[in-house]
């Protein structure tokens, strides 16, 4: 199991594996205690972890990168169930300066301190492999940037023979279609 495999789902709580998806919906399993559902498309969206943004007052940031703050910081992470709002508000401004106050509720911070917790109960807290990727992507995307372009095909033959007989057929008419007789309903 991977981070990127790794679901919120709107109106279940806890995190889920994505296992697999339907035209319908999805199969995901629960983090938590490991049961397997389906959940309808009608009722439920579903988030991957990896495509969540944080607000911050400059750039957005990846929920990632606030679960790596956390999972370096010296500061003791606070339980989100029994913490006051205001505890929980100086904790995420102690671990990430840059948060929006105004955009980012406190329910918001809750959500993400259960959410780390249960990552950190499967052992999900590794992003170096995931950042190295990202790193490979963007230099891949550059180098593509940066390639000549390739030089145009020459015209398919197909057009050219499709020229040639509307060529030799532009004096004569085109045959007539014919229509199909209705065919008469008693009544």
């Amino acid at each position: 199991m991977e981070y990127r495999e790794i679901v919120a789902v709107t109106g279940l709580g806890g995190l889920y594996q994505l296992l697999a998806t339907k035209s319908d919906g999805a199969i995901v399993r629960n983090l938590a205690d490991k049961s397997t559902k389906f959940i309808s498309a009608r009722l439920h969206n579903v988030t991957p972890l990896e495509s969540i943004e944080i607000y911050t007052t400059g750039d957005n940031v990846r929920l990632h990168n606030v679960f790596q703050k956390m999972k370096d910081s010296s500061t003791a992470i606070v339980d989100g169930k029994s913490a006051d709002n205001n505890a929980i508000k100086s904790y995420f401004k102690s671990i990430f300066p840059e948060f929006d106050e105004e955009r980012v509720y406190v329910s918001d911070m809750k959500k993400m301190l259960k959410w780390y917790e249960i990552l950190k109960s499967n052992d999900l807290l590794n992003f170096e492999k995931m950042e190295a990727a990202e790193e490979e992507a963007v230099a891949e995307t550059t180098a593509v940037a940066d390639a000549p372009a390739a030089e145009e095909k020459p015209a398919k033959k197909a057009r050219a023979k499709k020229a040639a007989t509307t060529d030799e057929t532009a004096g004569e008419e085109a045959p007539a279609k014919k229509t199909a007789r209705k065919k008469k309903t008693e009544e």
